[in-house]
C-alpha cells in the first residue's frame, strides 16, 4: 500500500470531521491522520498558487523528520563499550522515498526543525546531531502537545547540546577527578575491601553536582536522594560532602557509638547536609539510608519529599526535588518501581516530578542485560506515565550535563518525572572481590582496555587547549594529597559515628527506654471538649444533600454521644479530632481508608449525585492542623514505603498506613523487615509510623483472618516497635494520642478489629476517654479474687467470646486477663496480677490462631519460669479453614476447653493442658474438686 492509501476509504465529509477533531487536539486522531494534517497545514502556510514544488517530496521529508523524532534513539552513539544492536528499517533517506540526488535540494520542511528552508543534507545532519549522537530521546508517546512542542524546540534548536565555556569544562574535569581519584585511592589503600565502586560510571558525579547547581538556580531548596550501594561512597563524599576521614575510618573501625546497636555496612548509610554551591546558593541535601534491597528506598524518598513539601514549603512542589538513582537491572526488574511510578500522578502521593538517573552497567550482578528484561530499554517504565526518557553515553560528560539541565527545566515547568539513562559499565565485578570474566568475558575484555571518563575528557580538553597535560597532573596530585591527609586524620577516630538522618527534624526526640512505655504522655482531654468535637464530626452542612444512610449513620453517632458512649469508629475519629485541634496533623492512607474496609470509619462523606466529598475533620476549627485521608492505589510495598518516608519527615504528626486486610502486609514485607523493625538499630533512624492491620478469626478463610501477629513478634526486640492488640475503643483512643505525644518515636503496629467494630459490648464511655491512658494489661473486674482457680490470658477479639461464655456459666472463678500490649511485653504487671490470685492453680494462654502462629511462642518466652499452658487451633501451615462450619466447631472447642469442656480426643484444636499426663490430670482433678466444693 502507498503512504496515503488510507485516504481512499474516507469521504470528504469524514475528512472534514477528522480535521475538526485534529484542531481540538491532535491526539483525537490516529498517527497517519496527524501526519497528513500537519503536512496539509505546513503546505498551506508555505506554498502559494504560483509555486510548483514537489509536494510529495516535502511530505516525505516531514515523514523523515518524524522518524528521527520517533526512532532516532535506536541509532545513537550512546554505548561506550558495546556495539549497538541493529534496528530496521534504518534512517537512511532511501527508506522514505528520498534519494542521493535529493541531498542538495532545498526543502521548506527545514522550518519544521527550526533551521528554515534547507537542503536535505542540512536537514539530515541536523537530525543526526540532535537525535543520534551522544543523547537519544524518547518522547513522542507523550500526549500533551505543549510538552511535545517544548521538548522538540529545546532539543532541535540546540542540536541537543550546550556550548560550554572553558571555565565550565575545567569544572567538569575537576568533578570527574573527584570521582575517579576517590575510587582509585580507596582501591589502592583498602585492597580487596568491598566498596561497590562507581568506576565506569563516574560521570554520575558531575550529573548530580549540576542537578544541585542548576536546581538551586531554578528555585529548588531541598534535594532528597535515594540510591543503592553502587557508587554510594562516592556520592556521599563528593556530593553530600561527608568527610573523607569518616568514610576511611569506616573501612577499619571495630565499634559504633553507643546509640547504635548493630549498625550497617558503610555503603548503606544515609547522610544529610547543608551545602553552599559555587553560585552562593545554599541547598539542603539528604541521602536516605538504603538496604541491599535495591529499590526499597524509592517509595521512602517520595514520602519524605511529600512531607517536606507540605510542612516546610506550604505545598510548593517546585522547592523540593526527589532524585532516584537506579541500576539498570533493578529499574527493569523490581515491581516496586512500577508501583511508585503509578503513584506519582495521584493527589495524595505526587511530588511534582522526580529525576530518575540510571547507572546503566548493562549487567545485573552476573546477568547479561538481554536476560534481565524483555523491553528494549531498562527505562521503558517511563513510557507508562508519559515521561520523557533520555539515553546518554556515559563517557560524554558534556552531554550528561546538558541533559541534566534540560531535564530540570522540564521538571520545573511541567511537574513531571524525567528519566536519564546513563549507559556506562562496571570496571570490576559486582564487588571488588568478584571475577566478572566468569560470566561476561567478551564485555570485560573490552572494559579492561577502555579508559575512564576523566582521562577521555582530559585528552579532549588538552586537544581543545582548555587545559595542558601539566594542569591535569596538578589537579590529580592535589586531590590525592588531600586524600592522604584525610586518611591520616581518620586514624584518630575511635568509633564509627552514624549521623542521625535528618537530625534537625529529630533533635527534640530521644531513643526509647523500656520504662518509657510504662508512662502516659498524652495530656487528658476533658469531656466537654470530646462532646464538642464529636458534635462537629457528626454534623453535615446545611443545604447539601447526602444519601440517607450517611444521614442515619451520623444520627446514630450523635445519639451515642448523647448517652455518653463511643464505639470503635467514633473513638478513633475523636482521637483524630482532638489531635488536629491541638495542632498535630493526621494522615491516613490505604486501600479503602476513607470509608474503611468494613465501612466503619466514614472519614469523608460523598455529596449525593456528585463525586465531591465533605470531611468533618477538616471543619473543626480555623486553626486546626491538616487532616488527610486517601484511598491508596492497590499496592502495599509502594504505599507502605511512602508512608514510612512521610512519617520520617513529620515526627509531630500522626501518619497511618492501613492494610485492607491484615495479612496483605506481607506484600510489603521488605519495608517491614528493612525499615520498620530494624532501621533504628542499623542507622539510628526513628519513625512514628502507625500500621493498622485488621485481624480476627471470623470464618472468612485463610487470607482474611490473620494479620500474622507471630511475624511481627519474631522481629520484636528491645524497644524497636510498639505492638498492640487493643480490645476497647478507649484504649484505641489513648493509644493514638500517646503515639503523637511521646518524646520518642517507634513504629506502632496495631492489630485492629473487624467484627468488634459493631460488637454491642465493644464500647467505651466518654469518661474512659477523658481519664486515664493506654492500658497495656486489663485485669478482670468480674471475679471473686479468692475463688479464682484459673487465670486466662488472651489478646484481642477472643476476649469477647470468652466473656460471653463466662457470663453464661457465671464462672467467676476464672479471671480473663487481656494483654493489650504484646511488645514490649508487660511482664511486671502480669506478675503482679498472677500474685494477686493466690488460689489460682493454672495459667492459660488462649488464642484463635494455630498454635504455631499468633502470640503463643512469644508469650511463652516472655513468661520465662512462670508456668503457662496454651489453647488454640492445631498447628498448621495455613492460618484458617475455608469452611465456616469447621471454623465454628474449632472456635467452640477453644472456648470449651477454657471452661472445662475437654474435647482433646477430637484433635481439632491444640490443648496445652496435657490431660493424658498423669501428674497434670491429677492437678486438673484437684482444681475440679476445688471448684465443686465451692
Amino acid at each position: 500500500m502507498g503512504k496515503f492509501d488510507f485516504l481512499h476509504s474516507a469521504s470528504p465529509g469524514a475528512i472534514e470531521h477528522l480535521y475538526r477533531q485534529y484542531l481540538e487536539s491532535p491526539e483525537n486522531v490516529g498517527h497517519e491522520w496527524q501526519f497528513f494534517f500537519r503536512g496539509f497545514e505546513f503546505a498551506r502556510q508555505n506554498y502559494t498558487e504560483n509555486t510548483h514544488p514537489e509536494i510529495d517530496k516535502e511530505f516525505k521529508v516531514l515523514e523523515y523528520i518524524t522518524a528521527f523524532r520517533r526512532r532516532g534513539h535506536l541509532f545513537t552513539q550512546t554505548n561506550p563499550v558495546r556495539t549497538r544492536r541493529k534496528y530496521f528499517p534504518t534512517l537512511e533517506p532511501e527508506n522514505f522515498g528520498l534519494h542521493q540526488n535529493d541531498l542538495g535540494t532545498i526543502f521548506q520542511a527545514g522550518k519544521e526543525i527550526g533551521i528554515g528552508p534547507a537542503t536535505l543534507k542540512e536537514i539530515s545532519d541536523h537530525l543526526h546531531e540532535t537525535y543520534c549522537s551522544s543523547v537519544g530521546a524518547e518522547y513522542l508517546f507523550i500526549r500533551d502537545p505543549e510538552k511535545l512542542q517544548w521538548l522538540q524546540q529545546n532539543m532541535e534548536n540546540s542540536k541537543n547540546k550546550t556550548l560550554f565555556s572553558a571555565g565550565e569544562k575545567q569544572n567538569f574535569y575537576t568533578l570527574l577527578n573527584l570521582a575517579c581519584g576517590f575510587e582509585q585511592f580507596i582501591h589502592k589503600k583498602f585492597v580487596g575491601q568491598k566498596r561497590f565502586s562507581l568506576e565506569g560510571s563516574e560521570t554520575l558525579i558531575p550529573a548530580l553536582h549540576y542537578i544541585l547547581l542548576k536546581g538551586s538556580e531554578a528555585g529548588i531548596n531541598e534535594f532528597i536522594l535515594g540510591m543503592a550501594h553502587r557508587g554510594r561512597l562516592n556520592v556521599l563524599s563528593n556530593i553530600l560532602r561527608k568527610p573523607y576521614e569518616n568514610i576511611f575510618h569506616e573501612f577499619v573501625a571495630e565499634a559504633y557509638e553507643e546509640t547504635i546497636a548493630l549498625g550497617d555496612v558503610k555503603y548503606h548509610l544515609g547522610y544529610s547536609n547543608s551545602i553552599t554551591m559555587e553560585n552562593n546558593r545554599k541547598v539542603e541535601i539528604h541521602l536516605a539510608p538504603n538496604p541491599s534491597h535495591l529499590e526499597a528506598v524509592s517509595p521512602v524518598i517520595q514520602g519524605l519529599a511529600k512531607a517536606i513539601t507540605e510542612y516546610k514549603y506550604k505545598g510548593s512542589q517546585s522547592k523540593v526535588l526527589p532524585v532516584l538513582i537506579h541500576g539498570d537491572a533493578a529499574i527493569a526488574g523490581q515491581g516496586v518501581v512500577y508501583e511508585v511510578a503509578q503513584m506519582m500522578g495521584l493527589e495524595g502521593y505526587g511530588n511534582g516530578g522526580t529525576v530518575h538517573i540510571v547507572i546503566n552497567n548493562q549487567v545485573g550482578f552476573t546477568t547479561n542485560y538481554l536476560d534481565a528484561r524483555s523491553s528494549t530499554y531498562c527505562t521503558d517504565i517511563g513510557k507508562v506515565t508519559k515521561c520523557p526518557v533520555f539515553h546518554i553515553n556515559g563517557d560524554d560528560v558534556e552531554a550528561i550535563v546538558h541533559t541534566v539541565k534540560l531535564a530540570l527545566e522540564y521538571r520545573q515547568k511541567f511537574q513531571s518525572d524525567v528519566y536519564i539513562d546513563i549507559l556506562s559499565y562496571r570496571r570490576y565485578g559486582h564487588n571488588e572481590g568478584d571475577e566478572p570474566r566468569y560470566s561476561q568475558p567478551t564485555l570485560y575484555r573490552q572494559i579492561a582496555s577502555h579508559p575512564n571518563p576523566r582521562d577521555i575528557y582530559g585528552r579532549k580538553l588538552v586537544a581543545e587547549g582548555v587545559l595542558s597535560g601539566t594542569d591535569l597532573d596538578e589537579i590529580k596530585n592535589r586531590f590525592e594529597n588531600l586524600l592522604e591527609k584525610e586518611l591520616e586524620k581518620s586514624k584518630n577516630h575511635k568509633k564509627v559515628i552514624i549521623q542521625r538522618f535528618m537530625g534537625h527534624i529529630w533533635k527534640n526526640f530521644k531513643y526509647a527506654t523500656r520504662s518509657d512505655f510504662e508512662k502516659n504522655w498524652a495530656p487528658p482531654v476533658i469531656k466537654d471538649f470530646l462532646l464538642e468535637t464529636g458534635g462537629k464530626i457528626c454534623t453535615l452542612p446545611d443545604n447539601t444533600a447526602f444519601i440517607n444512610k450517611t444521614v442515619k449513620l451520623l444520627d446514630e453517632r450523635r445519639k451515642m454521644l448523647e448517652t455518653g458512649k463511643t464505639d470503635w469508629a467514633l473513638a478513633e475519629l475523636l482521637a483524630y479530632g482532638t489531635l488536629l485541634q491541638e495542632g498535630h496533623p493526621v494522615r491516613i492512607s490505604g486501600q479503602d481508608s476513607i470509608r474503611g474496609t468494613f465501612a466503619h470509619r466514614h472519614a469523608e462523606h460523598v455529596i449525593e449525585d456528585t463525586d465531591k466529598k465533605y470531611s468533618p475533620l477538616r471543619q473543626l476549627s480555623e486553626s486546626q492542623a491538616a487532616f488527610s485521608v486517601y484511598n491508596s492505589p492497590l499496592n502495599e510495598y509502594g504505599v507502605l514505603g511512602f508512608e514510612y518516608g512521610y512519617a520520617l519527615a513529620n515526627p509531630d504528626g500522626l501518619t497511618i498506613w492501613e492494610a485492607q486486610f491484615g495479612d496483605f502486609h506481607n506484600v510489603a514485607q521488605v519495608i517491614i523487615d528493612q525499615y520498620i523493625s530494624s532501621a533504628e538499630e542499623k542507622w539510628g533512624l526513628s519513625n512514628g509510623l502507625v500500621l493498622f492491620l485488621p485481624h480476627g478469626f471470623e470464618g472468612q478463610g485463610p487470607e482474611h483472618s490473620s494479620a500474622r501477629i507471630e511475624r511481627f513478634l519474631s522481629l520484636a526486640a528491645g524497644n524497636n516497635m510498639h505492638i498492640v492488640n487493643p480490645s476497647t475503643p478507649a484504649n484505641m483512643f489513648h493509644l493514638l494520642r500517646e503515639q503523637v505525644y511521646r518524646p520518642f518515636k517507634v513504629p506502632l503496629v496495631v492489630f485492629t478489629p473487624k467484627s468488634l467494630l459493631r460488637h454491642p459490648k465493644c464500647t467505651s464511655s466518654l469518661a474512659e476517654l477523658a481519664t486515664g491512658g493506654f492500658c497495656d494489661v486489663i485485669d478482670d473486674d468480674m471475679v471473686d479474687v479468692e475463688q479464682v482457680t484459673r487465670i486466662v490470658f488472651c489478646s484481642g477479639k477472643i476476649y469477647y467470646d470468652l466473656l460471653e461464655e463466662k457470663q453464661k456459666h457465671k464462672a467467676f472463678d476464672i479471671a480473663l486477663i487481656r494483654v493489650e500490649q504484646l511488645h514490649p511485653f508487660p511482664i511486671k504487671k502480669i506478675e503482679k496480677i498472677i500474685g494477686k490470685y493466690t488460689n489460682s492453680l493454672l495459667n492459660l494462654w488462649v488464642q484463635e490462631e494455630p498454635i504455631n502462629m499468633g502470640a503463643w511462642r512469644h508469650v511463652h518466652h516472655e513468661f520465662g519460669n512462670i508456668d503457662i499452658r496454651p489453647i488454640g487451633r492445631q498447628a498448621s501451615g495455613s492460618p484458617a479453614t475455608g469452611l465456616f462450619r469447621i471454623h465454628q466447631l474449632q472456635q467452640k472447642e477453644i472456648i470449651g476447653k477454657v471452661f472445662r469442656e475437654c474435647t482433646c480426643e477430637l484433635k481439632r484444636t491444640y490443648c496445652g493442658l496435657q490431660c493424658n499426663n498423669g501428674a497434670q490430670r491429677e492437678k486438673i482433678l484437684k482444681e475440679y474438686a476445688y471448684f465443686m466444693n465451692k
